[in-house]
């Protein structure tokens, strides 16, 4: 255990974290690690088999006492309920909400509705769910608690290939960055919100399927939960994490640049229109030689 695990008033041995999307990837990988430090743990998934495989693996960690294991459809407000009551009736608190669930279906401007829905369905509602159910009980508590909801890079830079994912993940930090003004202006609050948002990340979304080795470029989900836990251990809110293949600065700059397409009237997603391809590269070799 880190110094860092022993002066945060929220990630401490004995209190609890409920993390959905559970069963593989970051999800998981976080679980691993809260479970490390000493939290008791409740596990959320659609994916029954997986998330008993990793309730298992956390119980070597920190005891069956110490773990529950609660099937959610987060796209379902009635399952939500059901697992926020099943963690209140067990441990009377909540230190942590992990609202991780997402999938990557695609779906283009013009097609594939079908998909949109489901995208939609567990990508946003999945989070206001959480959100709804949760929150409220988590201002009643006596000690401090954090939220951390899993946004996306795609949902700031929005580069072509699926709109259905971008546009969700867009909402995810529009009403994340709503929920911490919210949670600042409340009197009495002792709760904080954090916009989780990856790098490229080795995961079952993003081509992890056991039969293929990590690419050098990406992060493993524990590196990836390792960098979150500390910026928010620092009290950030926009965690914006690299991976070997995209520095900080890297995102910095096209994250100005999305931005700069709004103020200065360019022509939507201007950095993937070849008549602006030449100045969007001197951007990039300006902007990255001042921060040298």
């Amino acid at each position: 255990m880190s110094v860092a695990d022993d002066l945060h008033p929220v990630i401490q041995p004995g209190r609890v974290a409920v993390i959905t999307g559970a069963a593989s990837g970051i999800g998981r990988a976080a679980a691993k690690e809260f479970a490390r430090i000493g939290l008791k743990i409740a596990i959320a998934d659609i994916q029954e088999d997986k998330l008993h495989s990793v309730g298992k693996e956390l119980a070597v960690e920190i005891g069956e006492a110490n773990i529950l294991i609660v099937p959610t459809d987060v796209s379902k407000l009635d399952e939500v309920v059901a697992l926020r009551d099943r963690v209140y009736e067990v441990w009377g608190e909540v230190a942590v909400l992990m609202n991780n669930a997402g999938v990557g279906d695609v779906g283009t401007s013009w097609d594939g509705i079908e998909n949109w829905r489901k995208v939609f369905d567990v990508n946003l509602f999945g989070i206001v769910n959480v959100q709804q159910t949760f929150v409220p009980s988590m201002l009643h508590q006596e000690n401090p608690a954090m939220i951390i909801n899993t946004g996306s890079k795609q949902g700031i830079t929005n580069p072509p290939g699926n709109a259905a994912y971008n546009a969700s993940k867009a909402a995810v930090k529009s009403l994340t960055e709503g929920l911490s003004y919210e949670l600042r202006e409340k009197a009495h609050s002792n709760v904080t919100a954090h916009l989780f948002i990856p790098g490229w990340t080795f995961t079952g979304m993003t081509g992890s399927n056991g039969s293929t080795e990590k690419p050098a470029g990406a992060w493993s989900a524990e590196e990836t939960v390792l960098y979150m836990l500390d910026k928010v251990r620092s009290g950030d809110f926009y965690v914006i994490v690299p991976d070997n293949e995209t520095k900080r600065e890297v995102d910095q700059l096209r994250i100005m640049w999305a931005a700069a397409d709004v103020a200065e009237g360019r022509p939507a997603l201007s950095r993937w229109d070849p008549q602006y391809k030449a100045l969007y590269e001197e951007y990039m070799r300006d902007g990255l030689a001042q921060l040298e």
